[in-house]
């Protein structure tokens, strides 16, 4: 008789003493062991995958963090298919309600089977297999069967029995055994094999599952012929076809190591990557918004893609609250970096940021919505040159209304107020409404910030307009319920922020270069702004109704640009969408104007807009309801400009132009103190080396403009060729 018969035996024999009391005299006392609670095995049990929850505690994705195990939540007995227990207690441990966790009978009849020439066969019972699966060294090794580790789980199992009920053991053995390869525990199991909760399990596939616990390798045919005489030895319905089709999807499954549920990629990357593998985290997001945002930014992306375009993003957020509710950081598969978070990604604002300017503005009192600016050529000195600001269907449109100038996002106009408010305030105002990239000075940024030349993200564009939503009042987002939304404070008075709404709501100054017809048009109240990059590399739409704000991003992550994608053609439509989808069943208000806001009829001479009712701050309207447009500047040179005389050009031939923008008659030109011209129509003025002052005077001597700029060198004489 070889050791391993004789284990067999011993194994019987003991289990037979036991049984008789006999053990009880040589001291074996079974139960003495110590095993852990139920309820302890249950709380230590950690799913391998994390969940995000949304604010319904609806599952938005689920991250891997446990590489070696694939194991998801434990599933209460009542929970799973009542097919699959008679299953495997039929292919396991049929007296498993009538033993006390060790089967003689079993153990018995494994040992003659043998002894008649036999293949060894086991006879563990389900709960001597739990002990093994709680308790390491009562496994057995490897091609080796001990007397002592079977003695040892032996004893914990009849521990096991006398701490646990019968149903707390099936349970905990149906969510800790392995069904194959990776797969722990039936959730795992029937989520991977047959894609569906334990509950939806049909007999056929509790068969093949069952079967997979004793043979977790098996192939085709193993499987299905085991399957098929579990089924006849459980009085089955199913038939043969049944079982071959549950076999096949089983086997023919996919590792399935990734997660089955992935709404939110980035923000799961964020929020689940630190956090303790046993507890879900709940986050802000709002599944369906979710989903939506998704849809509406893939399918506008599709519609365009043969333009060149692959990547996107969309936030929404609660107004009130500052809660998050969709958190859509790429396209998905549209993307050929899909990992990359778009809402946290830092790009070139484009006219995004014109609001918070005009804001600035009125809140300094420079201006007014109906104050009138110059939508003309100009140029600007600065370092490496000359800068010239055009619109976006490099056009002008002369004199402006501030209104129509925000409202169209005028490009010309939008410079001249920075020069107002000047570009340290400007910088010092965006970082106050949390833009955390500009860590240089204004003078650094130059003109070209009033058209967004800087980077910023998605997630503070769209709070930045938040807090004009907000009565000028920031706040920071947050993505989980505990998160800390205190730290409020004012960055515009109420009343400014509601001229900065006011202003991008109006469908009819936007249509100056838009159109009536656009997608930032809504059925209900909205306050919207788009913007594009330099060479259409970024799109934005960001707005926001009585509720909530939406803002999205198209573009490239590669940074390549688009080819003839703007805001409103790129990002809009997927704004419009979201928006709409979240007004389906409430309505906009606009929003009420505050203390010391009120509205004032006024006109225009000459026309530089219809006649309107028009908002301002107490102490900014006019006296006369009738704004004149006489406001008269140089266009040409611009203040600061230095000229350089090339002496190998005659002089007859070097001038230097003078151009004003004027409508007055008898406005003249004056070179330090001297008239040089009248201005109405450019004039070419003789250079002369030096620092010269240039006037633009009225007929009453009142200077209108001034500009200063340099000439260096000498002109050589004429020739007289």
């Amino acid at each position: 008789m070889t050791w391993r018969t004789a284990a067999v035996v011993l194994a019987g024999v003991c289990v037979c003493c036991l049984l008789s009391g006999v053990c009880r005299l040589v001291g074996l006392e079974p139960g003495t062991d110590v095993v852990p609670s139920f309820a302890t095995v249950r709380a230590a049990y950690h799913p391998s995958d994390v969940q995000l929850l949304d604010r319904h505690d609806e599952v938005l994705h689920e991250l891997r963090v446990d590489a070696s195990v694939r194991r998801l939540e434990w599933t209460p007995l009542v929970e799973i298919s009542p097919a699959l227990a008679p299953a495997v207690l039929t292919s396991e441990d049929r007296r498993f309600y009538t033993h006390h966790g060790v089967d003689g009978r079993a153990m018995l009849g494994a040992a003659a089977h043998r002894l008649s020439g036999g293949q060894l066969r086991g006879a563990s019972t389900i709960t001597m297999q739990l002990a093994a699966l709680l308790r390491p060294e009562t496994r057995r090794q490897a091609g080796r069967r001990s007397l002592a580790r079977k003695w040892r789980q032996m004893r914990a199992a009849w521990a096991i029995e006398q701490r646990w009920s019968k149903t707390e053991i099936l349970e905990a053995y149906l969510n800790l055994v392995t069904f194959r390869g990776e797969l722990q525990g039936i959730a795992a199991a029937a989520s991977v094999l047959f894609g569906k909760s334990p509950h939806g399990i049909t007999e056929p596939e509790a068969l093949v599952l069952a079967v997979l616990v004793q043979s977790p390798n098996a192939g085709h045919t193993a499987v299905l012929r085991r399957a098929v005489n579990l089924q006849a030895a459980s009085q089955g319905t199913g038939t043969d076809n049944d079982l071959d089709a549950a076999v096949a999807q089983a086997l023919n499954a996919p590792p399935g190591t990734g997660p089955r549920v992935t709404l939110a990629p980035h923000v799961a990357h964020a929020l689940l990557r630190h956090a303790a593998p046993a507890a879900p985290v709940r986050s802000t997001l709002d599944a369906a918004t979710q989903r939506r945002a998704a849809d509406a930014l893939q399918r506008t992306l599709l519609a365009v893609r043969a333009r060149h375009v692959e990547d996107g993003a969309a936030l929404v957020v609660d107004n009130r609250s500052g809660d998050v509710l969709a958190y859509v950081g790429s396209s998905g598969v549209l993307s050929s970096a899909a990992q990359v978070d778009g809402v946290r990604a830092r790009r070139q604002a484009g006219s995004a940021l014109k609001p918070f300017l005009y804001g600035l503005a009125f809140d300094q009192r420079l201006l007014t919505p109906a104050s009138l600016l110059e939508d003309t050529p100009l140029e600007i000195a600065v370092t490496g040159g000359l800068y010239r600001p055009q619109d976006y269907d490099e056009q002008f449109r002369g004199l402006v209304s501030a209104r129509t100038a925000l409202a169209a996002s005028l490009n010309v106009p939008a410079v001249r107020v920075l020069e107002l408010v000047g570009e340290e305030p400007f910088v010092q105002q965006l970082r106050r409404l949390g833009f955390t990239g500009l860590s240089e000075s204004g003078e650094y940024y130059g003109p070209a910030l009033a058209l967004g030349g800087t980077e910023v993200t998605l997630w503070e564009l769209t709070n930045a307009y938040r807090a004009l939503a907000n009565g000028g009042a920031w706040s920071p987002l947050r993505l989980t319920d505990t998160g800390d939304n205190r730290g409020t404070r004012p960055v515009y008075s109420a009343a400014a922020a509601f001229l900065v709404a006011n202003v991008l709501a109006d469908r009819e100054s936007r249509s100056v270069t838009f159109g009536l017809d656009n997608p930032l048009s809504t059925r209900f109240w909205t306050a919207v702004k788009t913007g594009t990059s330099k060479d259409m590399r970024d799109n934005w739409c960001i707005g926001f109704s009585q509720r909530y704000t939406v803002g999205v991003w198209v573009g490239n992550f590669s940074g390549a640009p688009m080819q003839d994608v703007s805001g409103v053609t790129g990002a809009a439509p997927v704004w419009l969408e979201i928006m709409s989808w979240l007004h389906r069943d409430v309505s906009s208000q606009a929003l009420a104007a505050p203390a010391g806001v009120h509205a004032r009829n006024v006109t225009f001479s000459p026309a530089a807009g219809a006649p309107r009712s028009e908002w301002f701050l107490t102490g900014t309207e006019p006296g006369d309801t009738t704004l004149a447009a006489h406001h008269a500047s140089i266009i040409t040179p611009v203040s600061g400009t230095r000229i350089a005389l090339d002496p190998d050009i005659p002089a007859a031939q070097q001038r230097v132009l003078f151009e004003a923008g004027t409508e007055s008659s008898d406005a003249r030109f004056v070179v330090d103190g001297r008239t040089v011209g009248a201005a109405g129509r450019p004039l070419l003025w003789e250079p002369r080396a030096g620092e010269h002052t240039l006037a633009l005077v009225d007929g009453k001597d009142r200077e209108l403009d001034q500009v200063s700029f340099t000439v260096r060198g000498a002109l050589m004489p004429a020739t007289g060729e």
